[in-house]
């Protein structure tokens, strides 16, 4: 039997997934480093593993419902800077083109504003 599950749960469950696994490609493939200094951040070997060692436990904070809204917040910021650095660039050939090389940020970006605002009663 199928138990009730809210829309909730399931965004949490979405949104945990993506970040895990997203952190996870981080974590494990030897040459991520490479996106980072093409963007210009500085100090790419260290920021892809603050990166991904904040997106996986946020990614599985949101999923085991503990302090969604607090790992929501670095979250945003590393969805902002991604559609920032990434993203904007690609106005520059239309805007039909960065609505589609952009779609999943912003639907993440969507997501986590929805776990950031909802006010679900837990006791974390």
């Amino acid at each position: 039997m199928l138990r009730n599950i809210s829309s909730y749960q399931i965004i949490r469950y979405v949104v945990g997934y993506v970040f895990i696994a997203s952190a996870l490609m981080k974590l494990v493939v030897a040459d991520f480093t490479g996106p980072f200094s093409n963007y210009g951040i500085p100090y790419p070997q260290v920021m892809v593993l603050v990166v991904g060692i904040t997106e996986l436990i946020c990614g599985v904070l949101i999923i085991f419902n503990y302090y969604v809204k607090k790992a929501t917040i670095p979250l945003l910021v590393i969805i902002i800077a991604a559609l920032i650095l990434t993203k904007v660039p690609v106005l520059q050939t239309g805007l039909l083109e960065f609505a589609f090389e952009a779609r999943l940020d912003i639907v993440m970006f969507f997501l986590l504003y929805i776990l950031w605002k909802t006010n679900v009663n837990t006791s974390h």
